[in-house]
């Protein structure tokens, strides 16, 4: 009983010491590079036992494989530390191909950080309505009227409150309201302050000189069977052809639907490649992005601090506590990159004709199956990609992108689902708008290059590239 009771806390124990190793390689692997990288820092700035560069003579390297505590006996403080500061081969090596692989000049360094200095902050619709109030000349009573409608409208232009609502909840005139709304719904962008689609499109009309046009007409009266693209009906009520509004209805569709939207709040989002492909010679080469990712050691400070007699036995539990938390960092770093790079070479190996000829060679492509391949579980190949980028000489695509299912052909050659759509799209682009294709028709015309899909996977596919119904398509 004693031992079963002894086994089950040994084991409890060694979960207990596992989990925070587990987590953390678990978050490392699965967030981006430049998410990665604050991580890093946090944990620098947490850890003073971390240090990023390597001076000469003031630090040694960890060696990955032995941040693993062992709780279950005592060690010397002097003997962990040697185990935890030998250097390890296959760790240095993968810095010193770092290096050799991926390196870059002092004006390198220069280009990319004037790269970044240089991008303009974005301006927010807001800021932009209200750099315009302020050249209106509006007095002291007119401002804050002025400002509220402002603050009322949403990113897309709108108005999102009545006027009514605004008089009763701030005690402003109605009319002063209504003043002030013509007033702003004259600035840039055109049609900014609208308060539904008609009057945001009857107000790019009125600015262009189209108040009184048959486009006009059209937005004012019949918006709703436009969006039906009922025509006929449209050329009956008003009593001219079928392509006069069809010539109307292309003009319509220049117009902007949401004036805002040219204007973010956000910072834009940017995008790192963790992984970069270039073809030397007749093969690809494929080279991680280590720029954003600190090349972490262990200060040797601490290695005296812990040799040296006069320090207290509490001060040496807790760098040896920060030195295990640094060494485990450094090896879920390391894993971290291992993972990626053993995905991203047999994404390439996998996807060498797309990287020769484009989307039309791109092959079907599982989770399970590079699961299967590197000897891991399918969702660490999903942490690994997620939110992760591939710049390759076709483009830079998301790791996912190549992660695909398909379909035989009558070759028995795989064809991915991506490659299916690019042919649709195709097909639509070059058929008569007079007479459309139906599913049914494309159908038949993928058959036709060896693909047999169903009616409703062209339905599916067709819906998923936002390509409307054959009827829908016919232009007359």
């Amino acid at each position: 009983m004693a031992e079963q009771f002894l086994a089950q806390t040994q084991t409890q124990r060694q979960l207990m010491v596992l989990a925070p190793q587990l987590r953390q390689s678990l978050e490392l692997l699965q967030v981006p590079i430049l998410e990665l990288r604050t991580l890093v820092q946090q944990e620098m700035q947490q850890n003073p036992t971390l240090e990023e560069k390597l001076p000469q003579n003031e630090q040694v390297e960890v060696e990955p494989g032995s941040s693993e505590p062992e709780e279950a006996k005592e060690i010397d403080f002097k003997e962990e530390f040697k185990v935890l500061a030998r250097l390890d081969d296959e760790w240095r090596e993968y810095f010193h191909q770092s290096q050799a692989t991926h390196t870059y000049s002092a004006e390198d360094a220069q280009k990319r950080q004037f790269f970044f200095d240089s991008i303009a902050q974005p301006r927010s619709l807001q800021e932009h309505l209200a750099s315009q109030v302020a050249l209106a000349n509006l007095s002291e009573l007119d401002r804050p009227v002025a400002d509220l409608l402002i603050g009322s409208i949403n990113d897309d232009g709108y108005l999102t409150s009545s006027l009514e609502e605004l008089a009763q909840n701030t005690g402003f005139e109605l009319e002063r309201l209504r003043e002030l709304l013509a007033m702003i719904q004259e600035f840039d962008p055109i049609g900014v302050g609208a308060r539904d689609l008609k009057e945001c499109l009857l107000l790019q009309l009125q600015r262009l000189g189209k108040d009184d046009s048959l486009v006009a007409t059209i937005v004012r009266n019949h918006l709703d069977e436009l969006g039906a693209r009922k025509y006929a009906l449209i050329a009956k009520n008003l009593k001219v052809s079928i392509e006069e509004i069809q010539q109307a209805a292309r003009f319509i569709g220049t117009l902007e639907p949401k004036p805002g939207r040219m204007f973010t709040a956000e910072a834009p989002a940017y995008v790192l490649p963790e992984v970069v492909v270039q073809k030397v010679g007749n093969e690809y080469v494929i080279i991680l992005n280590r720029d954003q990712i600190p090349h972490l050691f262990i200060s040797k400070q601490y290695r005296q601090l812990m040799d040296d007699a006069g320090t207290s036995n509490e001060v040496k539990t807790y760098v040896r506590d920060k030195i295990r938390a640094g060494a485990l960092l450094i090896k879920s770093i390391h894993q971290r990159q291992q993972t990626i790079y053993r995905i991203a070479c047999e994404i390439v190996r996998v996807q060498r004709e797309f990287l020769e000829h484009g989307i039309s060679h791109l092959k079907p492509l599982t989770m399970v199956e590079i699961a299967s391949l590197l000897g891991i579980h399918e969702t660490t190949v999903s942490r690994a990609i997620a939110n992760k980028y591939m710049q390759t000489p076709r483009g830079t695509f998301e790791m996912k992108y190549f992660f695909t299912p398909g379909y035989k052909n009558a070759d028995g050659v795989e064809v991915s689902n991506k490659t299916i759509k690019d042919t649709i799209a195709q097909i639509v682009a070059a058929e008569d708008t007079t007479n459309p294709l139906s599913d049914q028709a494309m159908v038949a015309m993928l058959k036709e290059k060896g693909i047999t899909v169903a009616r409703r996977t062209i339905a599916k596919y067709r819906d998923e590239l936002h390509i409307l119904p054959s009827h829908l398509r016919k232009s007359f």
